[in-house]
């Protein structure tokens, strides 16, 4: 079908149909992880990712393609999970910021729109590797600059578009050795491509079914655990000082009413009011702070912590009649916590669709500094054990997550924004979710001061959170984590899901692997000797201290087993053993000097 113009109609069918496709095929994605093991995630964060830019979307669409592709990226930006995600999110971001200005795009402003796209993912990442979906989008954001000035048909450009993006995925393993040795082709380029298939389907005349939701995609789900080890040594003690929740006397919350709200512009007495977003920050400012406004010519999505609920809600009224109202007692909330003795959660989930601004600087809108605790700890674990280990070392929040569940960008915010510090650090504790954590942390720039601990395994973070110091300087204890996770050496045991050679490794499905700081040095059919092997590799004087922390599917026995052959063959190490409680990896390993 042939089209000289994409509006904002346009484009959001597209969006549904890619999103659409993608969850089709998440699990296909999934598949393509380098390494052959039981949570490959690349499918699943992308697909939660493009899910709530859909979600977004199906509340706030326009026709016109610049206000359209805006909403998209608001939804993509914090909804974000994993890399593949992230970086997702910052093509469309890139795409939004070029149509932002247009009604409806032709084929050179369309082509212009991904190659804005793709500068922008770039940016976002440190050091760009090629053979992976920035290949992807960017040789097909080149193709389509150039074959842009030779049709004026929206759905030619597209085809060729997808075309480009099916070559170079073909050849990504010819850019990235490690997937020419595993003999797959990129996971999140693939990604991508089955978004680019969906926007082909819809322009040649397929139609989305713009009342469906798109879902999550299921996880894979490992063989049923035998018996849990139970804890084999004493938990971990430390002096630290208590978390910030508990540092905090409930009366020192001075901006108590937690309030989140939509205003409708085009109902009420007030419809039609010209909106002054400075005038209405600064005037809720007076009484309030953690302010979050997002605005459209038809909405306005408001957050704020206030002292007075009644003056915010007449003040909205003057813009429009107020929906979806949620007010919350954080003076209670902080009471019932201290009573039970637990940390503070996240922020409730009354209104995660409240994105946070993404193009203008946030006002300071933190509590005064008599009230709050110098630091805030925000970690990323799973499993209960692993939990208590980070409660127990002064982090105040646990966000749950790991390769399977990685913590969207939102979820980030909201537990940044629940804890009252002066200064937060995050221990995201897995490669994957390091970028997420930075996009929560650059999003709320000059608003609240964030620093993240790039930890890419439990043990790192663990670590981490062991050299810090209260007494000690921000700046200090940056360099001192750092150090600290630069020391420690991880390792992990789980089991393979599909016959691969990895390093003149032939690996079996179902054999166990053991995996040295993310590379598969070790394999056998055992659980125990694959354990052996990891560690031989991974202890060097033999006088260190070793850790083992098992998981679900983890015996008792073999735990035994383990820790006497280490007594053994290490006699001079320290050897240290507790319950992690994290699914699919049997062992977590840590060893340091």
């Amino acid at each position: 079908m042939s089209k000289r113009s994409l509006n904002g109609t346009d484009f959001y069918a597209m969006v549904l149909a890619g999103a659409d496709q993608l969850h089709k095929h998440a699990e296909h994605v999934n598949s393509l992880n380098v390494f052959p093991v039981p949570d490959g995630d690349t499918g699943t964060n992308m697909n939660l990712t493009m899910s709530a830019g859909v979600a977004e979307l199906k509340r706030n669409s326009s026709s016109s393609i610049g206000s359209c592709a805006g909403i998209l990226s608001k939804g993509l930006l914090m909804g974000a999970r994993g890399n593949s995600g992230v970086i997702l999110s910052q093509l469309f971001r890139g795409f939004s910021r070029y149509a932002a200005p247009y009604e409806e795009l032709n084929t050179i402003q369309f082509a212009a729109a991904l190659q804005s796209g793709v500068d922008t993912a770039y940016k976002a990442v440190v050091k760009p590797v090629e053979g992976t979906i920035l290949t992807v989008a960017k040789e097909a954001a080149k193709h389509a600059t150039y074959y842009a000035r030779r049709t004026t048909d929206i759905t030619e450009l597209m085809s060729e578009v997808l075309k480009k993006a099916n070559e170079t995925l073909a050849l990504t393993p010819e850019m990235l050795p490690v997937l020419k040795q595993v003999g797959v082709v990129d996971s999140g380029g693939k990604g991508l491509v089955y978004i680019y298939e969906g926007f082909m389907e819809h322009l040649l005349g397929g139609t989305a079914d713009t009342d469906s939701k798109v879902q999550p995609a299921k996880e894979i789900t490992p063989p049923a655990p035998v018996a849990k080890a139970v804890p084999t040594a004493p938990p971990i003690h430390r002096e630290l000082p208590d978390t910030a929740q508990a540092r905090l006397e409930t009366e020192d919350i001075e901006f108590l009413y937690d309030m989140e709200f939509f205003i409708n512009r085009q109902l009420g007495d007030a419809q039609g009011t010209p909106f002054d977003e400075e005038y209405f920050r600064e005037a809720l400012s007076v009484n309030g702070d953690s302010i979050i406004i997002i605005s459209d010519d038809e909405i306005i999505k408001v957050h704020v912590h206030s002292k007075t609920p009644g003056d915010v809600l007449n003040l909205a009224l003057q813009y429009g009649e107020i929906t979806q109202i949620h007010i919350l007692n954080m003076r209670e909330q902080h009471r019932d916590l201290l009573t039970a003795g637990m940390d503070a959660a996240a922020e409730p989930e009354l209104f995660a669709d409240i994105p946070q601004e993404q193009e203008r600087t946030p006002e300071l809108s933190i509590p005064p500094a008599d009230e709050l605790a110098p630091f805030g700890f925000i970690a990323v674990s799973s499993g209960q054990g692993i939990e208590e280990v980070f409660k127990s070392l002064g982090v105040d929040i646990v966000l749950s997550g790991g390769q399977t569940m990685n913590p969207s960008t939102e979820d980030f915010v909201k537990a940044i924004h629940s804890i009252d510090a002066e200064h937060v650090f995050i221990l995201p504790n897995n490669s994957n979710i390091v970028l997420a954590a930075k996009q929560a942390r650059d999003l709320l720039e000059g608003e609240r001061l964030v620093t993240v601990i790039p930890s890419k395994t439990i043990p790192q973070g663990i670590s981490a959170a062991f050299a810090f110091q209260e007494d000690e300087s921000a700046e200090s204890n940056e360099e001192n984590m750092l150090e600290a996770i630069a020391r420690v050496r991880s390792g992990q045991v789980t089991y393979a899901v599909r016959d691969t050679v990895f390093d003149d490794l032939e690996i079996k499905a179902g054999h166990f692997i053991g995996i040295y700081d993310s590379k598969i040095v070790a394999t056998e059919e055992g659980l125990v000797p694959t354990c052996e092997q990891l560690l031989s590799k991974m202890i060097e004087s033999g006088d260190e201290v070793i850790t083992i922390l098992s998981g679900e599917e983890a015996d008792e026995a073999d735990t035994e087993r383990l820790a006497s052959w280490l007594a053994a063959e290490y006699p001079n190490a320290e050897i240290e053993v507790h319950e992690g409680g994290q699914p699919i990896y049997a062992y977590l390993f840590s060893v340091e000097a």
